[in-house]
């Protein structure tokens, strides 16, 4: 249940902490650590996290959605893929039964299903997925206009300083950016590499990296990990063995062996919560459906007190995550863009 206490600074907007749930058991821990919201998904390709024992049955969203409620939390549905063309009556469904249940927004990516939403649930409220890689003042106040859409998760490129001037210009849409968890290096909704390895798309079956095409590997020099039969890498006797994840692998570029495209690591902005309440956002997202009960609890802990302390005036708490992070190491990416 959140405990989160009321500004004490009267010039600052208390955000909302939307944190991530892929279980019945994660949502109630998020609930219990202090979120104001809870992201979920169906159990289907529906949601960009589909995969084995994630996810929720329709009765166990039913169920979570009153848990939470009666504990003053809010579930977000995210129907966050794009549906086959000619065969949208999946994610018709979804978008129809997460409104029946009484949800408290729908997370939406393909334009066509938001056109759908806002016609067939005109009560409904509508946020518009990091999928759908909006991030100018001129295609958010298109979604808007056209459907209504009161929320857009921003995608993961932009500065603080660039979310506070988009924020000043699309009042009163609200944005949600993502503060903690696993980073992604494509334009969001734009993602071929995991699609290319595996024949599975991340934006039409939800999958990205699906664990039916992962492989590790011993061999007298140490493990080496694949994915689709492609080799993405290797690691020494005594280094821990990564998820293979195409785009955070190891490749031989110049005859060097590097992370080519992104390293394996988490964002971390619990230090800049301040900069970020005061450009404006409306909501900090924390990444992780996919993740198990004790993380969530963690994070939605830690950011839970962060966001209270800045609130409250006072200094943002020194917490150690690392135990938590992917590859133990953080960064704030794009947010302060340190390689300019």
């Amino acid at each position: 249940m959140s405990t989160a206490a009321e500004p004490a600074r009267p010039d600052l907007v208390r955000p909302e902490l939307v944190c991530p749930a892929g279980t019945p058991a994660a949502l109630k821990s998020a609930v219990e650590a202090g979120a104001d919201c809870v992201y979920v998904g169906f159990r289907d390709e529906t949601n960009a996290r589909n995969f084995p024992g994630l996810n929720f049955s329709r009765k166990e969203l039913d169920e979570g959605i009153a848990f939470a409620h009666a504990h003053g939390a809010k579930v977000l549905v995210a129907i966050n893929t794009f549906p086959r063309a000619g065969q949208p009556e999946l994610w018709h469904r979804a978008v129809d039964d997460a409104a029946a249940m009484g949800a408290d927004a729908l997370i939406l990516a393909d334009i066509g299903l938001v056109d759908y939403a806002a016609r067939r649930h005109p009560q409904a409220r509508l946020h518009l997925s990091v999928q759908a890689a909006a991030s100018n003042p001129e295609a958010i106040r298109f979604y808007a206009e056209r459907f209504g859409v009161q929320r857009v998760v921003l995608p993961r490129v932009l500065t603080v300083q660039e979310i506070a001037a988009l924020n000043a210009k699309i009042r009163p849409v609200e944005t949600e950016v993502f503060v903690f968890g696993g980073l992604c290096v494509m334009a969001e909704g734009r993602c071929a590499l995991s699609s290319y390895a595996t024949g599975q798309s991340p934006n039409v079956n939800g999958v990205c990296s699906p664990a039916a095409h992962v492989r590790y590997v011993e061999q007298a020099g140490g493990i080496t990990s694949q994915l689709g039969g492609f080799t993405i890498n290797r690691f020494g006797p005594g280094e821990p063995a990564g998820y293979p994840t195409l785009c955070k692998g190891r490749f031989v570029a110049d005859g060097k062996a590097s992370y080519l495209f992104e390293e394996p690591t988490s964002l971390n902005t619990l230090g800049m919560l301040p900069d970020l309440i005061r450009a404006g956002v409306t909501a900090f997202k924390i990444e992780g459906r996919q993740r198990g009960r004790a993380y969530v609890a963690a994070v939605v802990q830690a950011f839970r007190a962060g966001v209270d302390a800045v609130l409250a005036g006072r200094p943002v708490p020194d917490l150690d995550l690392d135990r938590i992070t992917e590859g133990g190491r953080q960064t704030t990416g794009a947010y302060e863009k340190a390689w300019r």
